[in-house]
C-alpha cells in the first residue's frame, strides 16, 4: 500500500462504558484487539493516529502496524464507529494478522479510458455495480485499486471481473460466476448496486464492544 499506517496503542484495562467514556474524555479511541488464535485484548488508539488514518480513505483495506511497548504487529482494521453528530472516530477494532496471511478486504475499481469508449460518446451512461470488489489477497500485497478498462465498450456491453487483470495471487471471494462490475446502459436506465453479505463479527470481539456501550449514544 502507498500510505503506511501505524496506531501507537496502550492496553486499556477497563472495558465498561465508563472505560470507554474515559478514553475519549483524554483524547483517545477505544478499541478491540483480536484474532491471531489469541484472547481479544481492550486497547486505546490516539485519536490522531485513528483520524490520520481514515484520512487515507483506504482505513479498511489496509494493513496497519500496531505498536504496543516497543512491540510491532501487524494488524488490519475490521470495522470503526463514527460519532454520529461530530463524525469523530469512537471504537475501531483491530485484527491481528501475519504478513504472509491470506486475507480479505474491499479493493476500489478504477475505470480508465471514458473518452474511448465509443457508448459514452453516443450519450449512454456509466452503471457501476461495484464500486469495489471483495478479493483473498496476502496481507503484504493488497492492492490500492483495480482498474477496470473501458476502451471500445458500447452500449449494452458489460465490464466483467474476467476483464480485469488482478495483482498476482489476488483472486475474487466470488468464484461461482463472471460478475459484472459495470455497464454501459442508455439513459434512465440502471442496473443497481450490487449486494454481498459480510462476514459477521466476532462474538468475543462484540461481548467487548457491548461492556464498552461504545453505540452512539453512550
Amino acid at each position: 500500500m502507498s500510505k503506511e499506517i501505524v496506531f501507537n496503542v496502550s492496553v486499556r484495562e477497563r472495558v465498561g462504558k465508563g472505560g470507554a467514556r474515559e478514553a475519549r474524555r483524554n483524547g483517545l479511541v477505544p478499541g478491540v484487539l483480536y484474532g491471531g488464535g489469541e484472547d481479544p485484548v481492550a486497547i486505546n488508539l490516539q485519536l490522531n493516529e485513528v483520524i490520520k488514518a481514515v484520512n487515507t480513505g483506504q482505513f479498511l483495506s489496509s494493513t496497519a502496524t500496531l505498536v504496543h511497548d516497543g512491540k510491532k504487529q501487524l494488524v488490519i482494521p475490521q470495522g470503526i464507529q463514527m460519532h454520529p453528530v461530530t463524525d469523530m472516530p469512537e471504537h475501531v477494532d483491530l485484527f491481528r494478522i501475519r504478513a504472509d496471511q491470506q486475507i480479505t478486504v474491499e479493493v476500489a475499481v478504477n475505470f480508465l479510458n471514458e473518452d474511448k469508449c465509443p457508448g459514452l460518446k453516443k450519450g449512454a451512461a456509466l452503471n457501476v455495480v461495484r464500486y469495489a470488489v471483495e478479493l483473498n489477497v496476502r496481507a503484504d500485497s493488497i492492492p490500492d485499486s483495480i482498474e477496470a478498462d473501458l476502451t471500445g465498450l458500447d452500449i449494452g456491453d458489460n465490464v466483467k471481473i474476467s476483464n480485469v487483470t488482478l495483482p498476482a495471487g489476488a483472486e475474487p471471494t466470488i468464484t461461482d460466476r463472471d460478475f459484472t462490475i459495470a455497464s454501459i446502459v442508455g439513459r434512465g436506465v440502471s442496473a443497481g448496486p450490487a449486494s454481498d453479505d459480510t462476514a459477521p463479527e466476532a462474538d468475543e470481539v462484540e461481548a467487548i464492544r457491548q461492556s464498552d456501550g461504545d453505540d452512539a449514544a453512550s
